[in-house]
């Protein structure tokens, strides 16, 4: 039989990547003449790309952003972050023990994130975290993206699996749909950058801490969505 594969989201789910996004957002936005932003201006808005961050932060300041504007603006934003990585950014707690049971165990790991693939790499790489997983496929890896079925369903492929023995980990809509979209089982994080309650979203299970992502939980999961 082949052996489980446990997919994770990245920014939220993985590693809390907040410190270093909001700190590249405010490289970008302050060249533009516009005041500094905090996490708290971006709730929820951390974890869905920087365009979406540079568009917020000039709407809060009143300030117009044309096309060229975010253009040059994403450029400024992404060449910092990946300058500057991994800053203050770290795997959320009981994440690496957690990835050692899994391992120990024969399962094997992927990850899967809308962050562009060079971006999502240099994260790992920089965290040590990179030689732990089979797949590593950005937002760009593909031509689709989650919540698209086949932008897990190609991840799994590319580790080496199959959708049947599969089971993908995130913290937003994005994670859930995908997988859902996808007939695979999703194990939910409260707290990562979702802009409602996870619960909401209906997952199919919720761990409230990396301590209770174990292989009994990834086979019950799977049992369960195949019976």
């Amino acid at each position: 039989m082949s052996p489980p594969i446990v997919v994770f989201d990245l920014d939220g789910t993985l590693v809390d990547t907040a410190p270093d996004l909001v700190a590249s957002l405010n490289h970008a936005v302050t060249q533009a003449g516009i005041e500094p932003v905090t996490y708290a201006d971006l709730t929820h808005l951390v974890g869905h790309g920087a365009r979406a961050m540079i568009e917020r932060t000039f709407a809060l300041r009143g300030k117009a952003l044309s096309e060229e504007e975010l253009a040059w603006q994403m450029k400024e934003f992404v060449d910092f972050y990946h300058g500057s990585m991994p800053g203050d950014s770290l795997p959320y707690p009981g994440l690496v023990a957690a990835l050692d049971r899994l391992q120990d165990a024969g399962l094997k790991l992927a990850v899967c994130t809308n962050k562009p693939e060079m971006l999502a790499t240099r994260l790992l790489e920089g965290l040590g975290l990179l030689g732990r997983f089979a797949a590593v496929a950005g937002g760009d890896t593909f031509t689709v993206r989650k919540p698209h079925a086949e932008h897990l369903l190609s991840t799994v492929a590319n580790a080496g699996g199959i959708a049947e023995r599969s089971v993908m980990v995130g913290d937003s809509l994005n994670d859930i749909l995908v997988a859902r979209n996808a007939l695979v089982p999703s194990i939910a994080v409260p707290f990562g950058y979702s802009d409602v309650p996870i619960e909401s979203l209906a997952p199919d299970r919720i761990i409230q801490h990396f301590d209770e992502l174990t292989p009994h939980l990834v086979e019950t999961l799977l049992t369960r969505k195949h019976k």
